[in-house]
């Protein structure tokens, strides 16, 4: 099976969706602005779980388009404002949409793609409470990825992160998307609360791998591929999981929090955090809570869909950018 394929079997429809549900209107300039990051790509990962989740339970997957649609939707607004907030100038190979339009006009992109994510949603033929669940879903979703964006700002000025703090911060500003990503699909798919929970927990924890395993790839991939800097996360010292466990084992990295370093600076950080353990040991925390997820979707039937959701949770670890 092709990962990569069979996700873009299902974005083709995410895609179509995202022309319909959000068409270029006025004041056009706005809706320029907030379709352009949607429009550039990206993996479509968290809509084509939301398909993969309906039909695991039974369902028609393309019934259900406008729910994949406003999960995108969702995403690409807190990209829009996390490049705002990170002053991060390209976003998937292009000028961010602060740097075309502006500050303001980024956030008024980014609030347009969130409020309109809400009305798509409620587009989705189905039962009323069962569409009115997914909208509180969704809502309480947001709610706190804005608190784990806000818990990585305050981060940024402390030095005393714990382990437990990073991973309620990740599970807030990218677990909890995964997670919605996957009961809103089995939810209006028609599956029981029980089997929505699962499934919810399960998008939970391959979403939390998700992020701790950038953290290792930062630190393993060439530049090539990586598309940035190697340990740049160090050099902008970020508190990684990676960094807290090395600190914490008393490690010196003096790149951490530089700015810039040299490519042998670099190579001497890599061998410190690996001497130390430190990257063994988040690698294999990632690889932890994707064994658990997997095990999450017994609660489901065997199927093509499942199979292709055990392989996601893979990728979430075996990726390389």
């Amino acid at each position: 099976m092709d990962l990569i394929e069979e996700i873009k079997k299902r974005s083709v429809h995410v895609d179509k969706g995202i022309e319909d549900y959000l068409p270029v209107s006025r004041p056009i300039e706005l809706y320029k602005a907030a379709r352009y990051l949607p429009d550039a790509g990206g993996k479509r990962l968290r809509p084509a779980i939301v398909m993969l989740t309906a039909e695991a339970v039974g369902s028609d997957p393309y019934k259900i388009i406008p729910a994949a649609v406003a999960v995108e939707l969702v995403h690409n607004f807190t990209l829009v404002h996390d490049d705002i907030m990170d002053r991060d100038d390209i976003r998937r190979g292009i000028p961010a949409v602060h740097v075309k339009w502006g500050e303001a006009g980024a956030i008024l992109a980014g609030d347009t793609l969130y409020s309109r994510a809400f009305e798509i949603l409620t587009q989705v033929e189905g039962k009323p409470e069962r569409i009115l669940k997914c909208v509180d879903i969704l809502s309480r979703t947001c709610k706190e990825i804005c608190e784990g964006q806000w818990m990585d700002v305050e981060f940024e000025n402390r030095m005393d992160v714990t382990k437990e703090e990073y991973l309620e911060m990740i599970e807030k500003k990218t677990g909890v998307l995964y997670a919605a990503s996957c009961e809103i699909g089995a939810i209006l798919g028609g599956a029981s609360d029980e089997t929505a929970e699962a499934l919810y927990e399960f998008g939970r924890l391959i979403g939390i791998a998700f992020q701790i395993y950038d953290d290792v790839i930062d630190m393993i991939t060439p530049e090539e591929i990586l598309g940035k800097v190697r340990g740049s996360d160090l050099m902008e010292g970020k508190k990684t999981l990676i960094a807290i466990h090395a600190l914490n084992s008393g490690v010196k990295l003096d790149i951490f929090g530089k700015g810039k370093a040299t490519t042998e600076e670099i190579n001497e950080a890599v061998h410190q955090l690996e001497e130390a353990g430190s990257i063994d040991y988040v690698r294999d925390l990632a690889l932890g809570y994707v064994a658990k997820g997997k095990e999450l979707l017994d609660v489901v039937e065997d199927s093509d869909s499942k199979t292709i959701l055990l392989a996601i949770a893979d990728y979430m670890i075996t990726r390389s950018y």
